[in-house]
């Protein structure tokens, strides 16, 4: 059990790394938890780090042809992977200070050429890894190590018979495999079916959904509405029925829980951790509040001019949590939404009349 205090924030973390199990107090004025819960870390405890600067099935349109558009532009831009090196420098800043890395970036990260080292290097200094795959090109290799260093392995839903051979390699492997459904109004539909029929790959931990984001080739015309009907049904159904594996979802999808679910427990849910209490670092050391920032240089503080924690108190990362900190100060549930993503604010399935994004 790691267990971490931030004294600027006043609160404390306890995080085991063989089960993933997670708690964080509220804010504690004297010696007492009051139970509100702390607004940001004073260094992120969770870092997405984007390894993979070029996608190897990019020039075929992998994720165009599975329905899922790709948000770093993985199809037409090429730049170096993430060099050991560098990926050490980051380790060694994280070090009893990061609980959790969830690796990626522009292509699978299990083809990286250093994969195995830089799984390795994470567990050596006390960092659980983890990281999505489009499931083309696994190995009974890479199965193997994962299952020695990873807390779990999620397969992007492609809907390719070489997702569901992914997933059936690492499940027999022993990994705790989810999938990554992306959810938009081109793949809502089947997300209810297979839901009400239970047709998921048996064996998976959890399904977990990511709400579809106009950014890199995601389109806009793909963005869930809050009057989109099969909306309200997709959430009926997750209220309503018991599946066979969890049902999980990013925190983008938090305004949408709050408003269409009844029976999901709002203490399990957390808006946008941005620059509260995760962030993004891609293959070229430019860390920013979120991947969905990566086309967007007003977002980024270079890690090679800056340290991680400088970048985590700059000017780009303070405007980030502005928005998350001010917007719809008069909704009742501000502080279990916060106001939705600063981003992309389409995205938020909420059209309740107290919504207003902060100006910077």
């Amino acid at each position: 059990m790691i267990k971490y205090e931030d004294k600027v924030n006043k609160f404390k973390e306890i995080f085991d790394p063989r089960t993933g199990f997670y708690l964080r107090s509220g804010i504690i004025e004297n010696n007492k938890d009051t139970g509100i819960d702390p607004f940001m870390r004073n260094f992120p405890g969770l870092i997405d780090v984007g390894i993979m600067g070029s996608c190897a099935h990019g020039a075929g349109g992998l994720c165009a042809k599975s329905g899922v558009q790709c948000y770093q532009n993985g199809k037409s831009v090429e730049k170096p992977n993430m060099s050991i090196v560098d990926f050490k420098v980051i380790v060694e800043q994280c070090k009893k200070k990061v609980f959790q890395f969830a690796l990626g970036g522009r292509g699978d990260v299990n083809l990286h050429e250093r994969f195995e080292d830089i799984l390795r290097l994470c567990r050596e200094n006390e960092i659980v890894p983890n990281f999505t795959t489009s499931g083309l090109g696994l190995t009974a290799e890479h199965a193997a190590v994962c299952k020695r260093y990873t807390g779990a392995v999620a397969v992007s839903w492609y809907r390719s018979n070489y997702t569901l051979r992914a997933i059936d390699m690492l499940v027999a492997a022993g990994v705790k495999t989810n999938i990554h459904y992306v959810l938009g109004r081109n793949t809502i539909d089947e997300a209810i079916e297979r839901l009400t029929t239970g047709d998921f790959p048996k064996g998976v931990n959890a399904v977990i959904f990511l709400l579809h984001k106009p950014v890199g080739l995601g389109s806009s015309e793909n963005v869930l509405s809050t009057g989109d009907m099969r909306v309200k049904r997709f959430f009926e159904i997750i209220d309503k029925i018991n599946f066979d594996f969890k049902v999980g979802f990013d925190s983008c999808s938090c305004a949408g829980i709050l408003n269409f679910s009844e029976n999901i427990n709002s203490n399990s849910i957390d808006y946008c951790e941005g620059a509260r209490h995760s962030c993004y670092i891609d293959a070229q050391m430019n860390m920013m509040p979120c991947s969905f920032a990566a086309d967007d240089e007003a977002w980024h503080v270079n890690l090679r001019d800056y340290s991680i924690d400088e970048a985590w108190h700059s000017e780009p990362f303070k405007r980030f949590r502005h928005s998350l900190h001010e917007s719809c100060p008069d909704c009742k549930d501000r502080l279990l939404c916060g106001g939705g993503c600063p981003i992309a604010n389409d995205i938020t399935l909420c059209d309740r009349a107290e919504r207003v994004q902060a100006s910077e």
